[in-house]
């Protein structure tokens, strides 16, 4: 899958896995060292999500079913809890750092392709 920033006319990862079940989702990218620039994490639905036994930090972006931005969290460490946003359909994991080398903001709309 890749993410497009439709606002920002940026890539925002141009191969992103996709966790739309619930062993997927409940697996995340546990195991996982790093996200390379690039990679992601879609997981669908969620609202919520945590880095426990992470041992990196990623960018969070939480998108409603229309594909805006509705929250975001730069380089939520290992072991935290995000807040849980009521009007998220899906959660972007990325690397972190690619919030700000990207430019995206709150209300950005994105674009969800298959690759």
């Amino acid at each position: 899958m890749k993410i497009f920033n439709i606002t920002k006319r940026q890539w925002i990862a141009e191969n992103a896995a996709c966790a739309d079940t619930a062993v997927k989702r409940l697996v995340g990218l546990l195991g996982k060292s790093t996200l390379s620039p690039g990679e992601a994490l879609v997981i669908r639905p969620c609202q919520a999500v945590h880095t426990w036994f992470m041992r990196f930090s990623i960018d969070c972006l939480f998108v409603d079913q229309e594909g805006k931005i509705v929250h975001l969290i730069c380089d939520l460490a290992p072991w935290r809890f995000s807040p849980f946003i009521k009007n998220a359909a899906c959660v972007i994991e990325l690397p972190p750092h690619t919030i700000s080398a990207t430019g995206t903001e709150i209300g950005d709309r994105l674009e969800m392709t298959k690759s």
